[in-house]
């Protein structure tokens, strides 16, 4: 990254001069190519918590980047930061790849009303998230239902409250609730489980 001298790297961010995003702007080649490059370092880990698959991942990044490369018009360069924004271009591109492809869909019972799942959903802590480290999660995530994995990762990693996430994921706020909640308990039982096995082997 730093032989770019358009791109910075400023703690865990990275930063796009605005000379570069006007050049790209102007659809001249060796820019983009620059831009794809740092977009690729920050918006690839991304792609990678959705798909384990690396071949996927590129094929969805390379989706978003073309959205990107198409929206910079659409932005203020000077007052809006770059990396902030693709990120969200990237994390919405994916959502909707995700409202596209049915198989990962999950059904909710018709029973369930939202006043069943909000209660339901009630006074559950973040013990989950908090005793456990990110990696540890993101390994742990895979053993849920795609729409609870879904749902949590918008909510503890992306930052989205239940009311966006149900307009994203086209669900109620109460349906988004209790898949956080469901996610966060199973989380729970993964962990103690996890702990079990390896309490057993240090014992053996």
């Amino acid at each position: 990254m730093q032989k770019h001298r358009n791109i910075r790297n400023i703690g865990n961010y990275i930063h796009v001069d605005i000379a570069l995003l006007k050049s790209c702007r102007k659809k001249k080649r060796a820019a983009q190519e620059e831009l794809y490059e740092a977009c690729f370092q920050f918006l690839m880990p991304v792609c990678m918590r959705y798909h384990k698959n690396e071949e996927d991942a590129r094929a969805i990044y390379n989706v978003a980047f073309m959205k990107i490369l198409k929206n910079l018009n659409s932005i203020d360069i000077d007052e809006v930061p770059f990396a902030a924004w693709a990120k969200r271009v990237m994390t919405n591109t994916l959502i909707d790849q995700y409202r596209k492809d049915k198989k990962y869909r999950e059904r909710i019972s018709k029973r369930d009303n939202d006043r069943e799942l909000e209660f339901h959903s009630s006074g559950i802590k973040n013990d989950a998230e908090s005793n456990m480290g990110a990696a540890e999660i993101m390994k742990l995530l895979e053993y849920l239902k795609p729409a609870t994995k879904r749902v949590f990762m918008l909510y503890v990693i992306e930052g989205y409250n239940h009311r966006e996430i149900a307009e994203i994921m086209e669900m109620s706020e109460g349906t988004s609730k209790w898949h956080l909640s469901t996610a966060r308990k199973e989380l729970k039982e993964l962990l103690k489980e996890r702990n079990k096995i390896n309490s057993s082997n240090i014992a053996i």
